[in-house]
C-alpha cells in the first residue's frame, strides 16, 4: 500500500488543506498589492485548485481547462523553436487582460485584470508569489503518510468543461 500511495503522490498533484490555505492568503495579498481582480491556480490537467478574487462573473472551471490547453499549445511551439517551454504569457482584451504563469513544473497562476492595473504591477507581483508557492509545492512533496484519496469525478469534471465548450 505503501508504494501505491508514493505513485499517487508523484503522479498527481496533491494538497492539504494547510497548503491551500497558505497559498490562498498569498493569492489575496498578491491581488491586493498588484490590484488585479482574480487569481486562479490551476493544475496542467486543467483542474481548477483555488482562487481567489471577483470570479463571480466567470466560468473558472472553462477558464481553467482552457488556460491548460493554451499552455500545453504553447509548450509545442516552444519546443519547435527550440525551447523548453515558455513560462509566461499573457492574453491583453479590451477591458479585461490575463496573466499566465507557470508554478514549479505542474501548476498554472491565471491572473485576470483590467486598467486599474498594469502589467507590470502584476508580472513583478505574481514571480514573487510564484516563487512562495514553489516552496509550498516543495514542502507538501516532502511530506510522509499516505496520501489522500483523489476524488471521484474529479478529472470527468475538467474534461466535460471542455466538451462543453467546444461543443457544436
Amino acid at each position: 500500500m505503501r508504494e501505491a500511495d508514493e505513485k499517487l503522490r508523484d503522479s498527481r498533484l496533491v494538497f492539504y488543506k494547510e497548503d491551500i490555505d497558505k497559498i490562498d492568503k498569498m493569492l489575496e495579498e498578491m491581488l491586493r498589492l498588484s490590484k488585479a481582480k482574480c487569481a486562479l491556480l490551476i493544475d496542467k490537467d486543467g483542474h481548477l485548485v483555488t482562487k481567489q478574487g471577483g470570479s463571480s462573473s466567470y466560468d473558472t472551471d472553462t477558464i481553467a481547462a482552457l488556460v491548460a490547453g493554451s499552455f500545453a499549445a504553447t509548450k509545442e511551439m516552444a519546443r519547435i523553436l527550440g525551447e523548453e517551454e515558455f513560462s509566461v504569457l499573457f492574453h491583453q482584451g479590451k477591458k479585461d487582460n490575463i496573466h499566465l504563469t507557470l508554478v514549479g513544473n505542474r501548476t498554472l497562476l491565471a491572473i485576470i485584470f483590467d486598467d486599474k492595473t498594469t502589467v507590470g504591477m502584476v508580472r513583478l507581483y505574481s514571480n514573487e508569489v510564484t516563487k512562495k508557492m514553489v516552496q509550498v509545492f516543495q514542502d507538501a512533496g516532502k511530506r510522509t503518510g499516505p496520501a489522500p484519496q483523489v476524488a471521484k469525478g474529479y478529472a470527468d469534471a475538467a474534461q466535460n468543461k471542455v466538451d462543453e465548450f467546444f461543443r457544436d
